[in-house]
């Protein structure tokens, strides 16, 4: 150290931090040589290092440093701490000689630079919050591997693939951008590690304290229930349903997040569903329905799990990404074809009650015969999947089955995709108006997701609340010997109009027979199939088609009785009291003539 330097102390600090920078190959380099060498070359001595801030190099940020320095060392020897005196600031030592401050031209007004803070749960946030664990004052640092299984808890995106499959960006990605911004320093050959810098601990410092609760304190407390937002009161629970419900009719989705307990996922609005059951079932005498006993689970004897769609991957060659996400999540899947639907959830009897359904069901045998399926089920479109189902006319197709299919809580996951502009110029009306008829036509919840990580987050967080929610309840199931696929939904209408607390179930079984394409189809249900063959012809039209003319043979015989342009407009007229969206327009009315006459 220079003996003819007036600050040694402070200058000896600075050289400390001038050293670490260049063992760290850190940007700071050239900060800390220029303050090094003000220092070096200044005669003045300054009782406290605020003084220090009229030298060329040492601004604010670095003065405070040393002033924490000086603090710890005063405490370590037992010396007073120094009282700050009236700095002189550069511009009084330019400005020495007496100029006339009325002729002195104004100051330029320095635009503030924010700090920088990371995205809550991004890809930089995750990192940084990775790194803070290891101590500050570590020179080893993280590998990737490392660094990624210690950050991925702490973000929605993957770090291994990619949230769009045509596109190879990933969270990692977004270490560039820290090592950019001298918030990490990479070292090391062949094996890269990385550490925060001195401005990334001051990143992860302020992470830290924004709030208590925050993520890195979580890491230590965990989550506490305590921290959830009050149940409502079952009072006001109907009139914030319905508050929910309008907002999310406004913006074409209904959110989880919103929701604040279980309960409310089962008292929404899937009711407007059940009033909304297929054709003349409903209108059957109760005397046609069958009398049983139901097989009853007491609460807290079933355990619930998540059944995904064995056709649900990520790509051709990722299949299994879906279920190792969900099992990262603590949420183990069961992978297996699903004749409706992409994901529904089942109970299974514990050990001590395995034996209950299986005695009391007789002639059920079928694979799933031990399982109950619940009263929720999920249908994933991305959104050129959707666009594609919208033209060919699956969409219209998979929800008249999934309203067949008596399960009264449907929920369609749209899942954002990168498409052309002139594809989502094109079919962004269309898709906007598909949304909307399937929440307010039908019934249906509507969750949009920005990538399939998100949708995966969201199928664990319902899956952690039904099981929430059915440890509660006892399950009534229906025995399948009474089933009937023209007398379920009857039946199961009438239990709900009866019994709305109560639910009741069937086995996976059985509703896979109920809802096989092509399992005890009926002559009504092929003719409605039939019918929406026809591009335009949907499942609500064709149902009141097949109001008026029971049979395709009375359909054509109807056909055959007229000619020329009252053929044509048969359909058009016989069908034109009803309601526009039930409505035959002219045009579609001859091209069903010119079918099947």
């Amino acid at each position: 150290m220079p003996e003819d330097c007036a600050n040694p102390l402070l200058l000896g600090w600075i050289k400390e931090w001038l050293d670490q920078a260049r063992e760290r190959n850190s940007k700071g380099v050239t900060v800390y040589k220029k303050a090094y060498d003000s220092m070096k070359a200044c005669p003045l001595r300054f009782t406290h290092p605020a003084e220090a801030q009229q030298l060329h190099g040492l601004g604010p940020k670095l003065c405070d440093r040393l002033t924490d320095k000086l603090k710890a060392h005063c405490t370590e020897n037992g010396l007073p701490m120094p009282k700050v005196c009236c700095a002189v600031s550069k511009r009084q030592l330019n400005d020495s000689a007496p100029l006339d401050e009325d002729l002195a031209p104004a100051p330029k007004r320095v635009r503030k630079v924010k700090a920088y803070v990371p995205t809550l749960r991004s890809g930089a946030y995750a990192l940084i919050v990775a790194l803070a664990t290891i101590g500050e004052n570590t020179s080893q640092g993280l590998t990737k591997a490392n660094t990624i299984e210690l950050a991925q808890p702490h973000c929605d995106s993957s770090f291994t693939a990619p949230s769009d499959p045509t596109k190879f960006f990933t969270a990692w990605n977004s270490m560039k951008t820290l090592i950019g911004k001298d918030l990490v320093y990479e070292h090391g050959r062949p094996l890269r590690r990385y550490m925060l810098t001195e401005e990334g601990w001051e990143v992860a410092k302020r992470i830290k304290g924004t709030e208590e609760g925050s993520i890195l304190n979580l890491l230590v407390k965990g989550p506490s229930r305590e921290e959830s937002p009050e149940r409502p009161t079952r009072k006001t629970k109907t009139a914030a349903t319905s508050n929910k419900r309008d907002v999310a009719h406004k913006q074409g989705l209904i959110d989880l997040d919103e929701v604040s307990s279980a309960d409310e996922i089962y008292q929404s609005d899937a009711r407007l569903g059940q009033r909304r059951q297929i054709g003349e079932q409903k209108h059957l005498q109760a005397d046609t329905l069958p009398n049983f006993s139901p097989i009853v689970f007491p609460p807290g004897s079933c355990t619930v799990n998540l059944v995904l769609d064995s056709r649900e991957v990520r790509t051709v060659k990722d299949r299994e990404y879906i279920s190792e996400e969900l099992q990262k999540k603590g949420i183990t899947p069961i992978t297996r074809g699903l004749p409706l639907g992409d994901a529904l959830w089942i109970a299974r009897p514990k050990s001590t009650h395995e034996q209950l359904l299986a005695r009391a069901n007789i002639g059920d045998e079928g694979e799933g015969s031990n399982e109950v399926v619940l009263d929720h089920i999920i249908e994933r479109k991305r959104l050129d999947d959707l666009i594609f189902s919208i033209k060919d006319g699956r969409f219209h197709e998979q929800k008249f089955r999934l309203r067949r299919s008596g399960i009264p809580n449907v929920t369609y996951i749209i899942e954002d995709f990168s498409i052309s502009a002139e594809r989502g110029e094109k079919y962004g009306e269309a898709v906007s108006s598909a949304i909307a008829n399937t929440q307010v036509v039908n019934g249906y919840f509507v969750k949009q997701t920005g990538k399939l990580d998100d949708t995966i987050r969201y199928l664990a967080k319902m899956t952690n609340m039904l099981q929430e929610m059915y440890d509660k309840k006892s399950l009534h199931v229906i025995p399948s010997a009474v089933l009937h696929p023209q007398t379920y939904l009857p039946l199961q209408t009438k239990l709900r109009d009866e019994q709305p607390d109560q639910g009741h179930y069937i086995t996976f079984s059985a509703f896979s027979s109920l809802c096989s394409k092509s399992d005890a189809m009926s002559l009504r249900d092929v003719f409605l199939k039939m019918l929406m063959c026809t591009r335009g012809v949907t499942g609500e039209k064709a149902l009141e088609i097949q109001k008026k003319w029971k049979t395709p043979y009375d359909f054509v015989e109807a056909f055959e009785k007229l000619d020329g342009e009252a053929r044509e407009r048969m359909v058009s007229e016989q069908l034109g009291t009803l309601v526009p969206r039930k409505k035959v327009a002219p045009v579609l009315s001859a091209k069903l003539a010119e079918v099947w006459s």
